[in-house]
C-alpha cells in the first residue's frame, strides 16, 4: 500500500474535522520532510501484549497458584465441554477456535478471578457460536455460570434493521447483565482484549470496524471500572488498526525527542527524585516512563497542537506507602522543580469517578524540558492498575480511604439501569452510555458540602438530576455560591450549588439544549415522553368521539365486544393505547370510526365526504401541547380560518385554510381533520409579519416598542437590508388572536418610517 493510500484509509468519513496546521498535520509534514520516508529509521509495528499461544495445561498450571485443586478441575471439565462444542470450529487465523477461551480464561486469571468465571469465559462463545444452549450449560455448569455467558453473547437470533441496532441491542443486553453481576463486563473485556491482539486475520474494513467500536465503547468501560492497564492495550491496539499512518507519524516524531538528551533527561529525574527521597528518610519507588502514543494523538486532538507543542511527554511515578507521605512528597518535588501553575490536580481528596486517587503535578524538568509527576500510595497503585477486579485480586489487602471501586460501580450501574428504563430503544441507550462514558469531570458541591463530579460543560440542570431525578424533573431556579443563577448556567470547580424546585414544575424541552450529562438527558426526554403520551391519549380519545358523533354514534353506544375484537385484531392491549396511536397520529381516527361503527360502505363514505356541513369539529384551545402543533409554514392563529391534517408521531399539525402547502390533500378526506377554534382559546400563538421601513437609525427600535405597547413579545427579528434607502424587519411575534394582530398591524402602520406592512406566508 502506499503512503497516500494509507492515509486515506486512514480516514473517518464520519469523524470530524480533526486539526488544522498547527496539530497533527503539522507533526505529519515534519515526517514527510524527511527525503525519503525509506530511509527514516524503521519502526517496529505494535505487537499484542502477549503473542503467546496458552494451552489448557499452561492455564491450569498457573491457576495452582491461587485456586484449589477441586475448582481447577471444575475449570478443566468446562475446557473439555467446550472443545467438544467448539469441535471443527476455527477462527480467522485458522487456528482452532478453543484457543480463543483458553486466552480470555487466562488474562481473567491473571486478574485473580474467582473459578465460576474462568468457567464462563472457557465457555463465553457456546451458547452463540453452536448448538448448546442456556438450559444445556445450567445443567452442566449451574446457573450462575449460565447467566454469565448468556449475559455475554450477542443477540444473534433477532431480526435487526441494520448493523446498528444489532449492535446497540447486544451492547445492551451486556450492559443490563452486567447490572446483576459485573462479571459480564470483565469476561468480555478479555475477550475483547484477545481480539484485539489477533485483529490482523480480519479484513482491513472489519479491523477498522472493530477498532472503532473498540475505542468507543470498550475501552472507555475499562477506564469507567478503573481497570488501567486493559484500558491503556486496548487503546493502542485500535489506535495501530484505525489510524496506522498516524501512529507511525507521533511514533517517528517521539523516537527524535527520545533519543539521546532525552533519555539521559529522564534517568537524570528519576536519580534526582530518589536521592531526596533517602535524603528525607522516606521509603518509595520511583519510575519514569514515555507517555503512551494514544494518549499523545488524544492531547494533540483535544489541545489542537502540534506534537513539537507537546510539553510533558514525559511522566514519572512516585510511590509511597501512606497519604501523608504523598503530601510530603510533593512539597519535595515542588521544591526540586518550579511546579506550573493551574496543573496541580488532587485526586486523593476528590477521587475520579471511578476511584482512581493519587497527586497530578506538572513541573518545568532539566533542560526546560515540562514533566509529569503522580505520587500515589501501593494502594492506591494498584486500585489505578486493577480498579474494581482489585475486588478478585487483593481480597486480603485493605483499600485506600474514600475510593472504593466496588462501590462506584454499583452507582453507574445503578444509573445505567435509569437510562435504560427512560430510553426509548437499544440505539438511544448506546448513545446515553458513550455520552456518559467521557467524564472529563468538573467538582461541584451541594450546600452541606457532599461533592458531585459532573462532566466538564455541566449545567445546573445535570446538576439537579446528579442529586436525584426528582430535583432534577421540579427543579425552577438555583443558587451558586449564594447568587441565583439561570438553570442553563454551566458549573466551574469548588461552586457550591442549591437547587430551588417547585412541586407543580415540570421539564422543559428546552433544557435538551443545554444539557450535557446522560441521566439529564434521558430523564428529561422519558419524562417529556410520557407527557406526550397523555397528552397524545387525550387528544385520540377526543378525535375518535368527534369521528363517531359525525357517523351517529359515541364511544360510549359502541359494543363492548366489536371494540374488544379490534384491539385484537390491531394487537393493541387497550383502549388507551389505540388513544395514544390515534393521537399520535399513527392510526387515522376517520377509519379507526368507520371500523367500529360498522360503517364502511358507500353510504359511509358519502356522509364522510360531507362532513363540512355537520356541526361535530373538533375545537383547538392551544392547551393541547406536544400533540398539537402549529405550522410554521403559515402560522395559524385564533381568528383564522383552519384545517389540520396528521402526522405519524407527531399527531396534528393546523394549517391555515389558505395555506398551499395544503394543495394536495383537498380530495384526500382520511388525510384532513375538520377543526375549528375553540370560543376561548388559551395562551398565545406565534405569527410573522414584515414591516419594510425607511433605513433611518432608530426605527427599529420604534417599531419594537410599538408592538410592545400593544402587549406583544417579540420571539425574532430578521433585518433585510433591499436597495440602501429601504429595510425589511421581519418580526416573529406572540399574539393572542386575529384581532390582537390587526391592532398591532395598525398601530405600527402609523408609524411615519414605516411604508408597507404585511403578515408573513412561507411556501
Amino acid at each position: 500500500m502506499s503512503r497516500t493510500d494509507e492515509a486515506n484509509a486512514d480516514k473517518d468519513p464520519t469523524a470530524r474535522p480533526e486539526l488544522g496546521a498547527s496539530g497533527l498535520d503539522a507533526a505529519a509534514q515534519q515526517v514527510r520532510s524527511l527525503k525519503s520516508l525509506d530511509r527514516a529509521p524503521p519502526i517496529e509495528p505494535l505487537k499484542p501484549a502477549s503473542e503467546t499461544r496458552y494451552l489448557i495445561s499452561d492455564l491450569c498450571a498457573y491457576l495452582e497458584t491461587y485456586l484449589p485443586p477441586e475448582q481447577i478441575s471444575e475449570c478443566y471439565r468446562a475446557y473439555l465441554f467446550g472443545a467438544e462444542a467448539h469441535e471443527g470450529q476455527k477462527r480467522k487465523s485458522g487456528e482452532p477456535y478453543i484457543y480463543h477461551p483458553i486466552a480470555v480464561a487466562r488474562i481473567l486469571a491473571e486478574m485473580r478471578m474467582d473459578y465460576q468465571c474462568l468457567i464462563a469465559a472457557l465457555l463465553h462463545d457456546v451458547i452463540e457460536d453452536t448448538p448448546i444452549d442456556k438450559a444445556q450449560l445450567a445443567e452442566a455448569f449451574g446457573e450462575e455460570v449460565a447467566e454469565l455467558v448468556d449475559g455475554v453473547s450477542k443477540l444473534t437470533r433477532l431480526d435487526f434493521k441494520s448493523r446498528a441496532e444489532a449492535q446497540a441491542a447486544s451492547l445492551q443486553k451486556m450492559l443490563l447483565a452486567m447490572t446483576r453481576d459485573i462479571r459480564v463486563i470483565l469476561i468480555k473485556l478479555a475477550d475483547r482484549l484477545h481480539n484485539m491482539r489477533t485483529l490482523d486475520s480480519m479484513s482491513p474494513e472489519a479491523c477498522r470496524r472493530i477498532a472503532r467500536e473498540t475505542l468507543d465503547i470498550f475501552a472507555p468501560i475499562a477506564n469507567r471500572l478503573g481497570i488501567n492497564w486493559i484500558r491503556i492495550e486496548l487503546e493502542e491496539l485500535s489506535f495501530a488498526h484505525y489510524w496506522p499512518w498516524r501512529r507511525r507519524v507521533i511514533q517517528r516524531a517521539l523516537q527524535g525527542r527520545s533519543s539521546g538528551a532525552r533519555f539521559e533527561m529522564v534517568s537524570l529525574v528519576e536519580t534526582t527524585l530518589r536521592h531526596a527521597l533517602q535524603q528525607e528518610g522516606i521509603a518509595g519507588r520511583v519510575e519514569g516512563r514515555q507517555k503512551h502514543l494514544y494518549g499523545i494523538y488524544r492531547k494533540m486532538r483535544e489541545k489542537s497542537r502540534g506534537f513539537s507543542e507537546l510539553a510533558d511527554v514525559f511522566a514519572f511515578r512516585v510511590t509511597v506507602d501512606r497519604v501523608d507521605t504523598c503530601y510530603r512528597v510533593l512539597g519535595l518535588v515542588h521544591n526540586l522543580y518550579k511546579p506550573v501553575p493551574g496543573r496541580f490536580k488532587d485526586y486523593i481528596a476528590i477521587p475520579k469517578a471511578n476511584g482512581y486517587q493519587s497527586l497530578h503535578t506538572a513541573l518545568i524538568g532539566p533542560q526546560g524540558i515540562q514533566i509529569e509527576i503522580q505520587i500515589r500510595t501501593e494502594d492506591m497503585q494498584r486500585l489505578a492498575e486493577s480498579g474494581i477486579a482489585a475486588h478478585w485480586m487483593y481480597k486480603s489487602g485493605g483499600q485506600s480511604a474514600g475510593a472504593n471501586p466496588t462501590a462506584l460501580a454499583a452507582d453507574w450501574l445503578q444509573n445505567l439501569l435509569e437510562m435504560q428504563r427512560e430510553a426509548g430503544n437499544s440505539v438511544e441507550f448506546l448513545e446515553h452510555v458513550k455520552i456518559d462514558l467521557f467524564p472529563d469531570e468538573v467538582y461541584v458541591f451541594t450546600p452541606k458540602g457532599r461533592i458531585h463530579a459532573l462532566k466538564r460543560g455541566a449545567t445546573v440542570v445535570d446538576f439537579a438530576y446528579a442529586i436525584h431525578s426528582d430535583v432534577g424533573n421540579t427543579c425552577v431556579a438555583a443558587r451558586i455560591d449564594r447568587r441565583m443563577a439561570p438553570l442553563s448556567t454551566q458549573l466551574r470547580n469548588g461552586q457550591t450549588v442549591e437547587i430551588i424546585t417547585a412541586p407543580g414544575a415540570r421539564p422543559n424541552p428546552g433544557w435538551l439544549n443545554f444539557v450535557v450529562t446522560a441521566k439529564a438527558r434521558v430523564n428529561i426526554r422519558g419524562h417529556l415522553k410520557n407527557i406526550k403520551q397523555r397528552e397524545a391519549q387525550a387528544l385520540g380519545r377526543r378525535l375518535l368521539n368527534t369521528e363517531l358523533a359525525a357517523l351517529g354514534t359515541t364511544l360510549e353506544m359502541l359494543e363492548p365486544v366489536r371494540l374488544a375484537a379490534y384491539l385484537e385484531e390491531t394487537g393493541l392491549g387497550s383502549l388507551e393505547e389505540l388513544f395514544g396511536e390515534i393521537g399520535l397520529g399513527n392510526r387515522l381516527a376517520p377509519l379507526v370510526a368507520r371500523r367500529l361503527a360498522g360503517a364502511e360502505g358507500a353510504d359511509s363514505e358519502t356522509r364522510l365526504d360531507n362532513r363540512d356541513l355537520h356541526p361535530h369539529r373538533l375545537a383547538i384551545r392551544g392547551t393541547e401541547g406536544m400533540v398539537v402543533n402549529f405550522a410554521r409554514c403559515c402560522r395559524p392563529i385564533p381568528g383564522d380560518a383552519i384545517t389540520a391534517i396528521f402526522s405519524p408521531g407527531r399527531g396534528i399539525v393546523v394549517h391555515r385554510a389558505e395555506c398551499r402547502n395544503l394543495g394536495g390533500l383537498e380530495g384526500k378526506r382520511d388525510k384532513r381533520l375538520d377543526v375549528e377554534w375553540s370560543k376561548e382559546p388559551e395562551g398565545e400563538f406565534a405569527t410573522e409579519i414584515r414591516v419594510e421601513v425607511n433605513n433611518r437609525r432608530g426605527v427599529l427600535a420604534v417599531v419594537a416598542g410599538a408592538i410592545a405597547e400593544l402587549g406583544s413579545n417579540i420571539e425574532n427579528v430578521q433585518t433585510i437590508e433591499k436597495d440602501g434607502v429601504m429595510t425589511d424587519l421581519e418580526f416573529r411575534l406572540l399574539v393572542k388572536s386575529r384581532d390582537h394582530l390587526a391592532r398591532i398591524m395598525r398601530r405600527v402602520r402609523l408609524i411615519p418610517d414605516v411604508d408597507r406592512i404585511t403578515r408573513i406566508t412561507r411556501s
